[in-house]
């Protein structure tokens, strides 16, 4: 299993498989099956149908999924008011907990306290998110995703205009020497993985449920 907060291999990237994109009928399955086939986390999507338009799982399947999962748990909360949950999916299970800058009125103190349960915290920027606004909580970060498509969905397009972000982002981390991991969730592929060679962690749904999951997860990590 690969370390919680460094890459595994100079120039190798982590890879997130998405169970949103999973055979829900059988998660457990699917989760060992990518876990064999190199994947390095299980990317959860967590949404409440009020802060993204889509309602999708939450603290008990994330409960069930760590009594499975050989891999660490990287929850993203599309939630509002996240620091009502925080606990409660740590508890859970959850190793990563990302937030959203807008879903709360004060991040950083949400950032703090996943950092005091014992999870690694992240912030995350929707495509309509300035950088400006995640700046002053790098420091408070042990990862930052950066979303290529809107939240709520799986399939959608890549959005090219996002890759300015993660290269500003990556400038940012490396001028504060932050132990900050960059991770980019949308549209991933083998093509769109090469245009963030800036980030570390690449979350993909379709492109690994949909194919040969080793081979899907090989050219993600190192595209």
């Amino acid at each position: 299993m690969s370390s919680l907060s460094t890459l595994p291999l100079r120039g190798s990237k982590l890879v997130a498989p998405s169970i949103l994109s999973a055979d829900f009928a059988n998660l457990e399955k699917e989760i060992k099956a990518v876990a064999t086939a190199g994947a390095d986390w299980i990317h959860v999507d967590v949404m409440d149908g009020h802060f993204v338009p889509n309602l999708t799982i939450g603290v008990p399947v994330v409960k069930s999924l760590k009594k499975v999962s050989p891999l660490p748990l990287d929850v993203h909360l599309m939630i509002d008011k996240p620091e009502r949950f925080v606990e409660d999916f740590i508890k859970a299970g959850a190793d990563y907990l990302t937030i959203h800058v807008e879903s709360t009125q004060d991040p950083a103190s949400v950032l703090r306290k996943i950092t005091a349960l014992g999870a690694k915290a992240g912030i995350t920027l929707r495509p309509g998110t300035s950088v400006e606004s995640v700046l002053p909580l790098l420091n408070l970060c042990d990862l930052v995703l950066v979303m290529t498509v809107e939240p709520g969905f799986g399939g959608q397009s890549f959005m090219h205009d996002q890759i300015a972000k993660i290269t500003a982002l990556r400038a940012e981390i490396r001028k504060q020497k932050l132990n900050c991991l960059i991770e980019v969730d949308g549209g991933i592929n083998a093509e769109t993985a090469k245009l963030c060679a800036d980030a570390d962690v690449f979350v993909a749904g379709s492109y690994v449920f949909g194919r040969n999951y080793a081979e899907g997860i090989a050219t993600l990590k190192n595209p």
